[in-house]
């Protein structure tokens, strides 16, 4: 039996492949070594498994993540190796599998608009160009921690319009220092400030939220889409919840930035399988 999973830093989408056709699918949390150590995953990924997966049964595991670069894929080999132990493990960056199954064999650019940020140019086998999303502390413009990170910024210091900053406040019942908390001392900031995305998701009529979102796309491709050689020549393929539930606004920015829309799926793992049992 084989596992695909396609992981990003807040939930993970696997599939499980019997006799090299029968699929099943599944979810768990998402594991970004960049935020989680060896002893969090072993002990954290068997509780999400479904009841019907022997780890034991397990023959090979292609694993895609959200920071799996080199130097941090390590991380999520090593927990991979302990949970499944009899598995050879293949361990990737998200990237990698966005751009597999965005555009399969096919050279392009690819994105992930998830709660992190990234992209690349692809040349139908391996990622030949990326420019680095710096991560949720110096990056990942247009991603659902940036956007979350700027409605907590103008909640925090009174600059979000009051009909909005009512709502906001009956929304997340939590205090400054509650909040301060969660962000500077609490695990997994990035997926703190990421929630968020969903109050702007529920209410973008508001015009405030609505340029939140597209400011955030904006600078998204002002500091790291526009920078590609030519990238105005290609057509913009994107992954990821955040893309997928904004895909209008993100579309008129898309224009506006002289690209055209391509592909535009939420989430990888069906077209991943594909591009494998292919």
């Amino acid at each position: 039996m084989i596992l695909i999973a396609d992981s990003g830093s807040t939930n993970a989408n696997w599939c499980l492949i019997r006799n090299g056709r029968d699929k099943t699918y599944f979810r768990t949390k998402g594991y970004n070594p960049h935020f989680v150590d060896e002893k969090y995953i072993i002990h954290s990924l068997p509780q999400s498994l479904p009841v019907f997966l022997d780890p034991g049964l397990i023959s090979e595991i292609n694993f895609y993540g959200s920071g799996c670069m080199a130097g941090k894929s390590v991380v999520m080999e090593n927990a991979l190796s302990v949970i499944f132990k009899n598995a050879k493990v293949n361990v990737s960056v998200d990237l990698l599998a966005a751009a597999r199954a965005l555009l399969g064999n096919k050279s392009g650019f690819a994105a992930i608009l998830g709660t992190g940020t990234n992209t690349c140019i692809y040349d139908g086998t391996e990622i030949i160009h990326n420019i680095d999303s710096l991560g949720y502390m110096l990056g990942d413009e247009g991603s659902g921690t940036y956007i979350g990170k700027k409605l907590l910024q103008d909640y925090l210091r009174g600059y979000m319009p009051d009909s909005i900053s009512e709502k906001f406040h009956d929304e997340i019942r939590m205090s400054f220092n509650e909040i301060m908390d969660q962000v500077y001392s609490k695990p997994l900031p990035n997926r703190f400030c990421a929630s968020f995305a969903k109050f702007a998701g529920s209410n973008i009529r508001e015009s405030y939220l609505y340029n939140v979102v597209r400011d955030s796309f904006t600078d998204f491709f002002t500091h790291i889409v526009a920078h590609y050689p030519n990238y105005h020549e290609y057509t913009f393929n994107c992954i990821g919840s955040i893309g997928f539930h904004f895909r209008d606004i993100l579309g008129e920015v898309v224009v506006n930035h002289r690209m055209k829309m391509g592909k535009l799926i939420q989430s990888s793992i069906e077209a991943l399988v594909d591009y494998h049992c292919s």
